[in-house]
């Protein structure tokens, strides 16, 4: 039955009684259904109610080249009909796969030219950590086994991504942090830097790894795992000297870098990766989400040179997926790769629409009473809420201050996040101008609103 088959009401109902969401309490949905969307096109998503929403999340991190492209939607049709699935298994490939780890090795930074496909940023942040441990194995280290992450990291939702990410309310539910993982402090300013400069606070952030090394012993760390710019954990991005001295340490006790590009790859900061965009000289790359812009399931690792000399000698590599290099998948992700370079996004989003983003972002936003701080890259946004903005003093948790501005930019017609007691933005690459300030009035009308409910008007 489609969608027009069925009003608003009734689909909600049939969702509250067959469907679990993700991080959403059930009893939310006791007194509100969810959000229905029914279609899309551009950076616009409309509901069942037929209004039309701005959508300031690109999905969930991840529509870069905007909704509605006949160029994927084509190219999956296209390979629909001449192989619709095979599996690389058997020691066989597939023309879209191959292709698509030839086109990748051509993006990558450095010496990142080895690709294992996975379906999600999840599995492929599980891949990596079987894949450095098996490594470390075969060179001879297996005691080096311990993976350091950083609070508020997120790397997925499976239960070794759960463990690898530093989200407490994820280790809590189930008791769900495995041993082997570590994690050290999130490099972020306001929340942490007790007065330094934010040179001086980069530095302090970084030496966090030196000094967990030096606590497990180099000889037991196998990785350190970190966005460029941390996403889910509230859009916190590292000051200056963070990642030169990250790089560092980690070359200093042979700790292996991992650049979690799952929200930071294919464009969101005006560069293919960021690692591009800082420096970064990863061992290996999880990358997802942009890689197709969400059309299909599809993500990938990328890993250098060193790691696939130690894995030639390892024997069989005991590991793999049923849809690992889909060929539908990694076809419609070509087609996405070949449309942004077309479209000239990344130029468009270093030189322009980031510009743009960033600009309003201080000009309009950053002085609302009820904000502390704006911060983030590209077109990457994490707005912080304040009760207090001269000291800085948070709302209490209970509050869900950010949780009632999400709900008012929606009444208004813009979908962003709330995360903790932030406002997050990530909207497609295709944004305009004109639309960067639809989303920007509708946040100050949504603040002012929120200020107001919260008895600071």
């Amino acid at each position: 039955m489609s969608s027009v088959e069925r009003n608003t009401k009734e689909w909600q109902d049939l969702d509250v009684a067959h469907h679990l969401h993700p991080f959403t309490d059930p009893k939310y949905f006791d007194t509100k259904g969810p959000l229905v969307v029914t279609r899309a096109e551009g950076c616009y998503v409309w509901d069942s109610n037929g209004r039309k929403i701005l959508d300031g999340m690109a999905g969930l991190w991840c529509v870069n080249v905007g909704y509605g492209r006949k160029e994927l939607i084509d190219a999956s049709h296209k390979q629909m009909q001449e192989l619709a699935y095979y599996n690389v298994f058997f020691q066989s490939s597939t023309p879209p796969q191959i292709e698509l780890s030839r086109v990748l090795a051509e993006l990558t930074p450095g010496d990142l030219n080895h690709f294992f496909f996975t379906n999600s940023g999840s599995e492929a942040n599980d891949t990596i950590i079987r894949m450095v441990r098996h490594f470390w194995e075969v060179e001879g280290k297996p005691e080096k086994h311990i993976f350091i992450g950083r609070t508020l990291g997120y790397h997925g939702s499976t239960l070794a991504a759960t463990s690898l990410g530093g989200m407490q309310a994820m280790h809590d539910m189930g008791k769900s942090l495995l041993p082997g993982f570590e994690h050290i402090m999130h490099p972020h300013h306001f929340a942490n830097g007790n007065g330094q400069t934010r040179e001086a606070f980069g530095i302090k952030a970084a030496q966090a790894l030196e000094e967990k090394i030096l606590e497990l012993g180099a000889e037991n760390v196998a990785a350190f795992v970190a966005e460029p710019v941390q996403g889910a954990g509230g859009v916190i991005e590292p000051p200056a000297t963070y990642w030169p001295e990250i790089q560092r340490i980690c070359k200093k006790y042979d700790v292996l870098l991992v650049a979690d590009e799952v929200i930071c790859g294919f464009g969101r900061l005006g560069h293919w990766f960021g690692s591009q965009a800082y420096g970064i000289e990863p061992d290996l790359m999880p990358m997802a989400k942009g890689l197709s812009s969400g059309y299909l399931p599809i993500a990938a690792v990328a890993y250098s040179a060193r790691i696939q000399k130690g894995l030639q000698k390892g024997g069989l590599f005991s590991h793999g997926y049923t849809y690992s290099g889909h060929p539908v998948a990694c076809a419609v992700a070509l087609a996405n790769i070949k449309l942004i370079k077309d479209d000239k996004l990344i130029e468009l989003v270093h030189d322009e629409t980031a510009p743009y983003f960033r600009k309003r972002l201080n000009e309009a936003v950053a002085g609302h009473k009820l904000v502390g701080e704006v911060r983030g890259a590209g077109l990457l946004a994490g707005v912080q809420l304040v009760k207090d903005k001269k000291t800085g003093e948070l709302f209490d948790a209970a509050e869900n201050v950010a949780v009632r501005c999400r709900d008012r930019c929606l009444e208004r017609g813009l979908i962003m996040r709330a995360v903790g007691q932030s406002m997050v933005a990530s909207p497609p690459l295709i944004i305009t101008k004109g639309e960067i300030d639809d989303m920007i009035d509708i946040l100050i009308a949504s603040l002012d609103q929120t200020a107001k409910d919260m008895g600071l008007a």
